[in-house]
């Protein structure tokens, strides 16, 4: 789908890759761009449209599809990673918020959502996912899964949505300069060179985007032997 003349929700938008995406969605000629966070106040940047939106929130997810029912276009952005292993068995609850936003989250959006884009032509879900959906090392092993099962849900909903003309594209990169990833010494992309990838993959009818070298090298290395994941 095209950018231009879009109407584009993306959670998570005011800050990060989030807030990214809704600079270069209006760069791109996006009609309005409804920023969905859980501070609305927290929004200042002319052109956006403020909407209160925890994706854990059932009744924050129904409110703002009442209030963005002229959506075209669904960036899936919210997540959190919290590092660490799971043996810890403290590490349980971490791990079920990751989830709840991680994956639950899109599982909400989607279910609140879908109805809206068929109503309005078909539109797109772009589901922010990552590396990490095939590689878990162990120092984010909870963040790691819950993106794994994050992209088999967005594989899934791809073929449920497609009777529908609504085109789901799965975005995957390494490493992005945000404050998740503050103090890592590591090779690290920019916020906007991973929205301008993604929307460039979405405008050409992709299914999938490899945003970064990182994200590209994990892929090749998925059908090495021994693969990359052992």
């Amino acid at each position: 789908m095209k950018l231009q003349d879009a109407i584009v929700l993306i959670t998570g938008a005011n800050r990060g890759i989030g807030f990214a995406f809704a600079e270069a969605a209006l760069a791109r000629g996006a009609r309005k761009v409804y920023a969905g966070v859980r501070s609305p106040s927290s929004i200042k940047t002319p052109g956006l449209v403020p909407v209160k939106l925890d994706v854990t929130s059932d009744r924050d997810v129904a409110e703002a599809a009442r209030i963005c029912s002229d959506v075209t276009l669904v960036v899936n952005n919210a997540g959190i990673a919290h590092p660490g292993g799971l043996l810890d068995p403290k590490a349980t609850e971490a791990a079920r918020g990751q989830f709840e936003t991680n994956f639950f989250g899109i599982v909400r959006m989607t279910q609140a959502f879908a109805p809206v884009l068929a109503r309005n032509g078909g539109g797109a879900f772009l589901n922010v996912l990552s590396a990490a959906s095939w590689i878990n090392s162990g120092a984010m092993t909870a963040y790691a899964a819950s993106k794994a099962a994050a992209w088999s849900l967005t594989n899934g909903l791809r073929n449920e949505l497609r009777k529908q003309r609504t085109q789901v594209l799965g975005l995957h990169v390494g490493f992005v300069d945000t404050e998740v990833t503050r103090g890592l010494d590591v090779i690290k992309v920019s916020p906007q060179s991973v929205a301008i990838a993604a929307f460039a993959a979405l405008e050409a009818g992709a299914s999938e985007v490899l945003a970064d070298d990182r994200a590209r090298m994990v892929k090749r290395g998925l059908t090495t032997e021994p693969p990359i994941y052992l």
